[in-house]
């Protein structure tokens, strides 16, 4: 099941808090994936699976479909908060194809375990408050609307 998932192509749903749509509609993020996979798991009693929210230092390197926008702008990373699970401890990113979680690995400045549920509206609020608190304790010349 992991495998098959992890084929889909990466597309948002149609609704975020429907997790069963990334099979009905053959694709899925970060948060939809791992979200329906953490709730096979769940459902099945499948110990040692946790659903994570990490926020990591996006750069030009670990994230290729950004372009030359940091640099461009003189920003040496933004963070950035993706989904992906700990299975008996190993961090494994099942959003497409080609990811691996070894690309962000170095780069993760704070994880978080959560539910499911918890990768629609709590995922983007944790995530705005980590970027206001970064831009501020930074004192970046950044407005968190430029950033967003």
């Amino acid at each position: 099941m992991t495998e098959f998932i992890k084929n889909l192509p990466y597309g948002r749903n149609k609704n975020r808090t429907d997790f069963g749509l990334v099979l009905s509609e053959q694709k899925g993020t970060c948060s939809s994936k791992h979200a329906l996979l953490k709730s096979i798991a769940n459902h099945n009693s499948i110990p040692n699976i946790d659903l994570v929210i990490g926020i990591y230092r996006m750069t030009e390197l670990n994230t290729t479909k950004i372009g030359t926008e940091l640099t461009d702008n003189s920003i040496e990373f933004i963070p950035e908060a993706h989904c992906y699970l700990k299975i008996n401890e190993n961090r494994i990113d099942f959003t497409s194809k080609q990811s691996e979680f070894k690309k962000i690995e170095e780069d993760i400045i704070q994880e978080k375990l959560i539910e499911p549920n918890q990768v629609t509206n709590f995922k983007v609020d944790y995530h705005k408050k980590f970027l206001k608190n970064w831009l501020n304790e930074t004192k970046s010349k950044f407005e968190f609307d430029q950033i967003w």
